[in-house]
């Protein structure tokens, strides 16, 4: 006889997270790249050696860094980015029929980390498909939002 679980079916789509998720604070590849750089420099200071999943990690979230400026300091870019991630996971919308949607913070960290200057509606919905929910007006703000953003911290 098979068993049969209680626990909730886990759908990043359907926005449906496990239990674990419920009071965390995710963060985007640009976020994590920032406190690797700054562990790492303080690292150097100490004349420790970093690990080699350290190492991965950091190329990793390099990689896949879009939010990044070498002529500005690591505190601009902090604030930059948490002021994007505030903007975001406090973004309301109403539709029509007067429901009002907002981000789950597994939305807000793809959004920071998929979004370039040119991520069209359809693009973000394609690679976030929980935003279908959203009126494609209110998707198009949210990537403005991000745009603008991106153009502060690269110029």
């Amino acid at each position: 006889m098979a068993e049969t679980s209680t626990a909730a079916i886990e759908n990043a789509a359907e926005r449906q997270f496990g239990p674990e998720f419920d009071d965390i604070h995710i963060l985007s590849n640009a976020q994590v790249a920032v406190i690797l750089q700054v562990s790492a420099r303080s690292a150097v200071n100490r004349d420790e050696e970093l690990n080699e999943v350290y190492r991965k990690t950091q190329k990793y979230v390099e990689r896949f860094n879009t939010m990044t400026n070498p002529e500005k300091d690591n505190q601009e870019l902090v604030e930059e980015l948490d002021n994007l991630q505030d903007a975001l996971a406090s973004f309301r919308k109403e539709t029509d029929d007067g429901v009002e949607h907002e981000l789950h913070s597994f939305e807000v960290s793809a959004l920071m980390n998929l979004v370039i200057t040119d991520t069209s509606v359809e693009e973000a919905i394609a690679l976030i498909p929980s935003l279908s929910r959203l009126p494609e007006a209110a998707i198009d703000e949210i990537l403005d939002l991000i745009k603008s953003t991106m153009i502060r911290i690269v110029s």
